[in-house]
Parts: C-alpha cells; structure tokens; sequence
C-alpha cells in the first residue's frame, strides 16, 4: 500500500501543470522574448463592456508587480496582449477607446506630446475580428513594437509612449478596475 501510495504521488508531481484557461482560451503562464528574454504572466482577465465579452487581456513582465508604479518603473520586457473574444470590433472603436485611455490616465500636456506617436500607433489598426491577437511588445531601447494578428505592423518610439499605454489598463480611471486587479494579481 505504501509503495502503492508513493507511486501515486510521484506521478502526481510529475504531470504537467494546467494552463490557464479563460473563455476556451488557453493563457500561457510564460513566455520567451525574440531576445531570449522570459517574461512571466503578471495577469490575466476579460474586457467586457455592457454584457459583452470583448478581449482577453494578458501582461507579461520579466519579474511580477503588484503595483502599477512597479510596472511603470521598470525599464524592461513587457507584453500587453488582447486575444478578442467579440465577433467584430471595428477600427473607429478601437481608436475611440486608445484615445479616450490616453486621455483619461495621462496628463494633458503629455497626450499632446505624445499625440504624433499616438496617431502613428492609430494608424496601425484595422478592425479586430473573434480569434484575433493583438501583441504590445515594450523593447528596452526601441519601443513598443506592435504586432496584429501575426503581422508586425512597427513600431512606437519611447518608453514614455509604452507607460501611457500601459495605464490604459493600470491607470486611476482604466478601461475596468476588476481587469487591472487581474492584471496586477501575480504581484500580490
């Protein structure tokens, strides 16, 4: 029976662990970089809005926070990705809710600096389609490098540009506070 027992807890031990699944979909719980670099899931959680399931939004960070300060502060590795769950959201959306992000988590004077680059990052978006994956890659140095349903479209000059995008989702006034506890559940 003992060995019976050990046997059983060894192959316990020995099977892999689930991914986590949100809405069918499968969350890898790390990733690697093109550089090599891991980054590890911070968060995960559905964007809805009204009754409807729109994205599934992921951060990945080299090393977890808690905090949105924390995520802000540091100057490496990330990913936002949005795996969209809704049929179809056209493009004019997409701009309207970037635009109204900005606007609602960073300073004024700040989108108008920015607002070059935010109508460069506009620029990119076709509408986004159920199964589609936007990836909002920060690269240390260069950017954020955006990538739509497995197209590289370029990428946005400044880390300064990827923070205010980030605070979209992290911000005082983000796109939903249940998402960016979710975001920031890792940390905790």
């Amino acid at each position: 029976m003992r060995i019976i027992l050990m046997t059983c807890c060894i192959l316990m031990f020995a099977l892999p662990a689930k991914a986590l699944e949100i809405a069918g979909v499968s969350i890898p719980e790390s990733i690697t970089g093109d550089d090599g670099t891991a980054l590890v899931l911070n968060g995960a959680g559905i964007r809805s809005k009204f009754v409807f399931d729109i994205y599934i939004a992921q951060l990945y960070l080299e090393k977890t926070a808690a905090e949105t300060s924390e995520v802000i502060a540091a100057d490496s590795r990330k990913r936002m990705a949005m795996h969209f769950l809704h049929d179809k959201v056209e493009k004019a959306k997409l701009v309207e809710a970037w635009n109204e992000g900005f606007k609602n988590n960073t300073a004024a004077e700040q989108v108008a600096a920015l607002q070059p680059r935010i109508d460069q990052f506009n620029a990119m978006f076709t509408d986004a389609k159920k199964g589609d994956v936007i990836l909002l890659d920060y690269i240390p140095g260069t950017g954020t490098r955006v990538t739509i349903a497995g197209t590289e479209k370029g990428v946005i000059p400044g880390k300064d540009f990827n923070d205010a995008m980030l605070l979209i989702w992290l911000g005082d006034k983000p796109v939903n506070k249940d998402l960016r506890a979710k975001l920031l559940a890792a940390g905790k």
